[in-house]
């Protein structure tokens, strides 16, 4: 990360995020997130991040207390939105509203599936849709890999 801190006057200033400096945090089943704007770097509105996708894997089905969006940005994807499955490409981008089950599905067996996340909420929730257990997103950025 480069830039970013609060001035003498209390005004925030922006910040470069490098993800590569970034130590993900293991989130289990094949999936690795790299948070990336987080409440701590002062964002008010909105938290973001990247989430690798191991092949073969999936994501379980879940929903959010917030509004989602999500690119692909490298891999071949499966979003599965409301029982309907789509197939995702490279900066295809789904808009999900809150509490829409979805998940995404790594479709390829040999690489590695990235997707770029932004949720509109900086309380953000995942609700299970399995066990119904609701987690605040941030709690999933504290086991580091």
């Amino acid at each position: 990360m480069t830039g970013g801190s609060v001035s003498a006057d209390s005004k925030i200033t922006g910040v470069v995020l490098r993800p590569d400096e970034i130590r993900p945090a293991d989130r289990g089943g094949g999936a690795k997130t790299i948070p990336l704007v987080v409440p701590s770097l002062g964002a008010k509105s909105l938290i973001n991040g990247i989430t690798i996708i191991a092949p073969g894997a999936a994501i379980p089905l879940h929903s959010h207390n917030c509004e989602e969006s999500v690119m692909v940005l490298e891999g071949d994807a499966i979003a599965e939105i409301d029982g309907v499955q789509h197939r995702l490409k490279p900066m295809d981008t789904t808009w999900l509203p809150a509490n829409l089950p979805h998940r995404f599905i790594n479709a390829s067996d040999t690489q590695e599936m990235k997707i770029f996340w932004i949720y509109a909420d900086i309380a953000a929730t995942r609700t299970l849709v399995e066990s119904g257990e609701t987690c605040p997103i941030a709690a999933e950025h504290m086991k580091r890999v």
